[in-house]
């Protein structure tokens, strides 16, 4: 393939759509430093600030979400779903798009009719154990199938793992310790405690958290904290709670430090987590989303059935569990080796450059077609 392929990429909303796709968009450049790609995104969500900062062009179109009672969006949506449809189709044409990758979310439901009115093929990666209904049209009509779990229930699904940028699905967790240490100022001789609710935090794990600092330093814990933006814990004089064995940081962009740094994690069970803690081989606590179609619980099952974490529910996470379970777990280093193997078992590291290689080879495939036709 001499010329400069051409690739849509689209998904948004959350960093659960846009790591995936900017994995895959990068191990496309990897494999091809020339390739033209450009991302598909919505307004408001987190693709508009992070597709510009992986260097990548970001194209937006309306969001436009199926009315779920019988209102006046519900008469109104037909013409904006098709006034989305051929936004996406004109960024398809003016692209020359070769092929079109979509990973969930909804700027994918016209991303994928675009494609198939306009003959460019399409490809899937579905992160969750349970498939959202853009992944489900697309994979009607999709050249390729990935999926991050088995069993999706998606047409000709492939598992083929997580995809992730490159500084964590390549991280070597032991060598990665000491500097891990460093950067968040842990003790070296004291196990860590770190704790996480995603980017955007999560307030009922860290109101536990917080709230047993007493104990987990009596008991020679180091807890790091990431809060999530805008969800600091506050002391009595509104300011960042400080406490002897405790840093607390609202956001952290090097994840890689943290999965190196712990002993072991507190954490929701996204499927990016989920995959991440088994290619760092971080033993783990999940305490999965209380929210939405239980998809959390599902995406923790291989995980906590091969012994890499345990697993408990949102309303059972308190003082009394980390009193009582985690800091017991981190007193025995032997237990916590264990999960740290088992976790590591799991690890798929490749998935991105899986997919970036379906996507380049069907269009290659396609290129040759087209030129002995």
């Amino acid at each position: 393939m001499t010329e400069a392929m051409r690739l849509v990429v689209a998904g948004g909303g959350t960093a659960g759509h846009i790591s995936p796709m900017l994995a895959i968009a990068d191990a496309v450049k990897d494999e091809q430093a020339g390739a033209q790609i450009t991302a598909l995104g919505s307004p408001g969500g987190l693709e508009t600030k992070l597709v510009p900062e992986a260097g990548y062009q970001l194209e937006l179109i309306p969001k436009v979400p199926m009315p779920r009672s019988l209102n006046l969006d519900l008469f109104k949506f037909p013409f904006r779903f098709l006034s989305a449809l051929n936004q996406a189709k004109r960024v398809l044409k003016e692209n020359k798009a070769e092929a079109v990758l979509g990973v969930g979310g909804y700027v994918c439901t016209p991303a994928y009719l675009a494609a198939k009115q306009l003959r460019v093929p399409i490809f899937v990666h579905e992160a969750n154990s349970v498939a959202g209904m853009a992944n489900k049209l697309g994979a009607k009509s999709a050249a390729f199938v990935g999926t991050t779990f088995a069993h999706t229930g998606l047409p000709g699904e492939v598992q083929v793992g997580m995809p992730m940028r490159s500084n964590v699905a390549q991280m070597d967790r032991h060598a990665l310790r000491d500097e891990a240490r460093e950067y968040f100022a842990v003790p070296k001789n004291k196990p860590v405690l770190l704790v996480t609710g995603g980017s955007s935090g999560a307030q009922s794990i860290n109101t536990a958290i917080a709230d047993s600092l007493d104990e987990l330093n009596a008991a020679g814990v180091h807890t790091v904290h990431i809060t999530g933006r805008g969800k600091q814990i506050l002391d009595a004089a509104g300011l960042p709670l400080e406490h002897e064995g405790y840093t607390q940081l609202e956001y952290v962009d090097r994840m890689e430090y943290a999965y190196a740094v712990a002993d072991l994690m507190v954490c929701r069970s996204g499927a990016g987590t989920v995959c991440e803690l088994e290619v760092a081989g971080t033993a783990a606590v999940l305490v999965p989303l209380p929210i939405g179609n239980g998809e959390q619980q599902l995406n923790a099952r291989d995980l906590v059935a091969a012994g890499g974490a345990v697993l408990v529910s949102d309303d059972e996470f308190s003082k009394a569990y980390v009193t009582e379970n985690v800091i017991k777990l981190l007193s025995d280093q032997h237990k916590l080796e264990q999960m740290s193997q088992a976790a590591a078992s799991l690890g798929q590291r490749d998935a991105a450059q899986i997919m970036a290689r379906r996507i380049i080879e069907e269009v290659s495939t396609r290129r040759g077609a087209g030129q002995e036709g």
